[in-house]
C-alpha cells in the first residue's frame, strides 16, 4: 500500500515525540548542564568510544575488508553532507552548473556500474558457473531494477524541481523527499559494499569514488530549496547528510552478505548495477534534461564516464 502524506506525517510526529524525550533525560540535561568544551568533548569521546566497538566487532567476526568496505560506505555517504555546504552561502546556483554537475555525476555512476560491477560480476558468475556468468549477473540486474520500481511504487516520489512548491512545507513533503532520496542512497551503498566482499579493494575503491562524487550534487540539490524555504542552513545540511548515511546501512548489508555467502556474489553485483542504472535512467538523467536539452549535462557525462575510465585503469 502506499505511504500517504498523512502517514509520513506520523512517522514525523514519532520522530518528534522521541526527540523530546530524549531532551528531557536527566543525562541529557546533565550534559546540557556541562560547559561548552567539556560538553563537546564527552560527545566526542562517546562517539568515538562507539567507533571503536563498531569497527572492533567487524573485524574480529568478519576481518578487515568488512572493515575497510564498511568505511569507504560512510566516506561515500558524507559527500552528501559535502556537497551541501555551498547552501551555507547561496540559495540558488545556475541551472546549467547543476545540470553540468548531475551529469558528470550519471557519467562517472556508468563508468563504475561497468568496470567496477558488471565486469568482475561476470568473471565471478564464471568462475562459479562455468559460460553462465552473464546469464546470472543479467538476472541480478533485472532483480535490482524491479527492486527500485517497487519502491519507488511503494513510497511517494518527489522530484528536485518540485521541492520548491509552495505548498512544501505546509505539507511537510521534504520528508517525502527524504524518504525517496534515501530508497537510491541504499542500493549505492549496498554496491559499495558489495564490490568490497569481493576480495578487489580496487573495485571496491573506484565505485565508493563514484558514489561519493554522485552524491555531492544531491546533498546540493536537498539543501539550497531547504534554505530557500527558510530552513536554518546548518539545518539543512544536516538533513542532506543523513539522506546519504543511509548507505553504510547498504554497505555493510551488501559486504557481509557476500563475505559469508560468496555464491552469491555475481547476482548481488549484477543486482547493485541494476539498481544504479534504474537510479541513473529514472532519475539522474532525466532531471538534467528536465528544461529541455541541456548540453551542458551531455558533455559533462561524457567527462565524468571518462575521468571514472581512466582512474579505473590507473588503479589497475
Amino acid at each position: 500500500m502506499t505511504i500517504t502524506v498523512n502517514t509520513v506525517n506520523k512517522i514525523q510526529r514519532y520522530f518528534e515525540h522521541q526527540i523530546v524525550r530524549i531532551k528531557s533525560s536527566q543525562n541529557y540535561q546533565k550534559l546540557q548542564a556541562m560547559p561548552p568544551l567539556k560538553r563537546w568533548s564527552v560527545v566526542a569521546g562517546l562517539f568515538l568510544l562507539s567507533q571503536i566497538v563498531l569497527f572492533g566487532t567487524l573485524y574480529l567476526i568478519f576481518g578487515k575488508i568488512v572493515v575497510i568496505g564498511f568505511f569507504a560506505s560512510i566516506l561515500a555517504g558524507l559527500a552528501t553532507g559535502i556537497g551541501a555546504l555551498p547552501a551555507l552561502y547561496f540559495k540558488n546556483i545556475s541551472v546549467n552548473l547543476f545540470n553540468g554537475m548531475l551529469g558528470a555525476a550519471a557519467g562517472v555512476m556508468l563508468a563504475a556500474t561497468a568496470f567496477s560491477l558488471l565486469v568482475p560480476g561476470m568473471t565471478y558468475g564464471n568462475e562459479i558457473w562455468p559460460g553462465n556468468g552473464i546469464y546470472v549477473v543479467s538476472i541480478g540486474m533485472l532483480i535490482g531494477g524491479l527492486f527500485l520500481h517497487y519502491a519507488d511504487r511503494q513510497l511517494p516520489h518527489v522530484h528536485f524541481e518540485t521541492i520548491s512548491d509552495t505548498q512544501l512545507a505546509s505539507l511537510k513533503k521534504i520528508w517525502l523527499f527524504v524518504i525517496a532520496i534515501t530508497i537510491h542512497n541504499f542500493p549505492e551503498g549496498m554496491s559499495v559494499g558489495v564490490s568490497f566482499g569481493s576480495g578487489e579493494i580496487k573495485n571496491g575503491v573506484v565505485l565508493a569514488v563514484a558514489i561519493a562524487l554522485q552524491n555531492i550534487p544531491e546533498g546540493l540539490a536537498v539543501a539550497l530549496p531547504l534554505v530557500g524555504l527558510g530552513y536554518n542552513r546548518w539545518k539543512a545540511i544536516g538533513i542532506a547528510t543523513v539522506t546519504g548515511l543511509v548507505e553504510p546501512v547498504g554497505g555493510l548489508l551488501g559486504i557481509t552478505m557476500v563475505t559469508l555467502f560468496e555464491s552469491v556474489l555475481p547476482i548481488a553485483m549484477g543486482f547493485a548495477a541494476g539498481a544504479m542504472l534504474f537510479v541513473i535512467s529514472e532519475e539522474i538523467i532525466p532531471e538534467t534534461h528536465s528544461g529541455g536539452r541541456s548540453r551542458y549535462a551531455t558533455f559533462a557525462l561524457m567527462i565524468g564516464f571518462i575521468i571514472m575510465m581512466v582512474l579505473d585503469n590507473l588503479l589497475g
